[in-house]
């Protein structure tokens, strides 16, 4: 199955996350003004294996369910802010510059 032009879009977006910042499903729906979280994640769990997947997340700085530790492993490499096993959402939030 191909991703659709949303899919596409929503990976393009993931791509350019920089190291140790973060979205989370909802800043990326929002930032490309359609969809939704619950959309985005569907994108992220079909289709993003071949983009930065740790670098999304929920809004409450949790990673993506069912791959935590390795989120957080490459998230930690990154020199992202955590607050324990979250991102420090205040400190890691990528704006979009």
């Amino acid at each position: 199955m191909l991703p659709s032009p949303f899919a596409e879009r929503v990976l393009d977006l993931v791509d350019t996350i920089p190291p140790g910042r973060v979205l989370a499903y909802s800043d990326v729906a929002a930032m490309l003004g359609e969809g939704g979280a619950r959309a985005v994640g569907t994108v992220m769990a079909r289709f993003g294996s071949g983009v930065a997947w740790h670098r999304v997340v929920r809004a409450d700085g949790r990673p993506a369910a069912g791959h935590e530790q390795e989120a957080l492993r490459r998230l930690e490499a990154e020199g992202t802010f955590l607050r324990g096993s979250r991102v420090d959402m205040a400190r890691s939030r990528w704006d979009g510059r």
